[in-house]
């Protein structure tokens, strides 16, 4: 068709800008657009923040570690509003600085709501833009929660933009978000409490370990409530009342704030996908392992908004806007390879996975062996006075293959990624035995976790 664009990108993240410079590189005319400042959730509001955040907090839990051992934490303190500046250094020169690069790559960048009028019209402020094809990387939004005064509650976001920590945080949920942002708050001294639903959190990681870093959150000031519910939020005089409810009797919980970690869907506010005749559903985009929708075949997703196996991760949303660029780019059906990529959550310590979970093996009918380890006495771990680390590693005994690895440890999500090459190139635990790593290292343990 004759259109104004080759392409137009719904979503100015990772895996959108991505693929628009890839198309832009090759020629074609690409547009994108954002309502939010480009860069996306990872970089802005997420991942990246959050780390930094993290980062005051594990000098007060490694003093606290070593005191007694050499260190004196008395005095030491984490200072909120200058550990924030630190993070606003970093994340507020990003959007100009993505978008400068994407105008340099000849792409025509657009701020705000885009709007499908049919298959190959998007409307933006009011002014309609043609495309032979989009992209649709619009991310995700915290769910919709179902309980009277949801709407009190602030997301991962606002929480990551707090000027001041209140002294009492509840956060819903017992995913990452609650997790990550509870061992944070916690190091600096508020009381933190994580209302799960479930018998379990962090259901996507090994239950064992999960067990460990639950007893390890509890030492750090974070109470977790298991198979419990939130009924209602209401304000009060002095902050708000959250109802819990478990095992049918009903409490109250005091907070001074109150946090949405309860899981994401992805984010196609405004849209109108229907007017575009783009099939979706709660995971996303209908597409096909290619990326390519099955109900419009000029609309390609990629990242939190495509309905792939994929983990919701930013590496994974980069790799498949690669491929959907690749894709449009020569006419092909090439399907992102998910093998192999691992998944932290960035609490102190972290937890990490990648590959089967051991329940998973055993559903698959594979005859596994499992090397698990409690690493807390290992030299590594000594070093730093961290008492809490485990790993476990499940291995098919036929082939000597790597099938997951599940590492609970403070520097072990640098670990986890060698595995996760293990599993991608099929690299066996005695190769992987047969490397001689630098000593003394946190890395130089993985030979002996099998």
């Amino acid at each position: 068709m004759n259109a104004e664009y080759d392409l137009f990108v719904i979503g100015a993240g990772m895996a959108g800008t991505t693929a628009a410079n890839r198309c832009a590189s090759q020629g074609w005319k690409v547009g994108i657009v954002d309502t939010l400042p480009y860069g996306g959730t990872c970089a802005l509001r997420g991942c990246d923040p959050k780390k930094i955040l993290r980062r005051g907090a594990e000098i007060i839990d490694d003093a606290r570690l070593m005191h007694g051992k050499g260190v004196n934490q008395n005095g030491l303190t984490l200072d909120w509003p200058a550990l924030m500046r630190h993070k606003h250094g970093f994340t507020d020169d990003i959007p100009g600085a993505m978008e400068s690069t994407l105008k340099r790559n000849g792409v025509s960048t657009f701020h705000g709501d885009a709007r499908f009028v049919s298959r190959h019209h998007v409307d933006i402020n009011g002014e309609q833009h043609s495309a032979a094809r989009f992209l649709i990387a619009t991310g995700a939004r915290p769910r919709p929660l179902e309980f009277s005064g949801q709407e009190l509650l602030v997301d991962s976001t606002e929480f990551l933009n707090l000027e001041a920590l209140p002294r009492r945080i509840v956060f819903v949920g017992g995913g990452f978000v609650s997790f990550e942002l509870a061992h944070i708050a916690a190091r600096a001294g508020v009381e933190c409490v994580i209302i799960d639903h479930g018998t379990k959190p962090l259901r996507a990681f090994d239950p064992d370990l999960v067990d460990l870093l639950v007893r390890r959150s509890e030492q750090a000031g974070i109470r977790v409530h298991h198979s419990t519910s939130v009924s209602a939020v209401t304000h009060t005089s002095t902050g708000f009342h959250v109802a819990i409810e478990r095992d049918r009797a009903t409490s109250n919980i005091d907070a001074d704030l109150v946090v949405h970690g309860a899981g994401r869907v992805p984010n196609f506010d405004g849209l109108d996908l229907e007017a575009a005749d783009i099939a979706h559903g709660p995971q996303g985009i209908d597409v096909f392992g290619h990326l390519q929708s099955r109900s419009n075949p000029y609309v390609y997703a990629a990242g939190d908004a495509a309905g792939t196996p994929g983990e919701r991760l930013t590496p994974v949303a980069v790799v498949e806007g690669k491929v959907a660029a690749s894709n449009m780019l020569k006419g092909i059906e090439t399907v992102p390879d998910y093998a192999g990529v691992p998944s932290t959550v960035f609490t102190i310590p972290e937890l990490n996975r990648v590959g089967m979970l051991e329940q998973e093996a055993a559903r698959d009918g594979r005859e596994i062996s499992v090397r698990y380890h409690d690493t807390s006495g290992w030299y590594s771990n000594y070093r730093i006075g961290e008492t809490t680390a485990a790993t476990k590693v499940i291995v098919d005994p036929a082939t000597d293959l790597i099938l997951g690895a599940h590492l609970l440890g403070p520097g072990y999500s640098e670990v986890i990624n060698t595995f996760g090459l293990a599993i991608k190139l099929g690299l066996t635990t005695r190769q992987l035995k047969s490397v001689t790593a630098t000593y003394p290292s946190v890395g130089s343990d993985l030979g002996s976790m099998f």
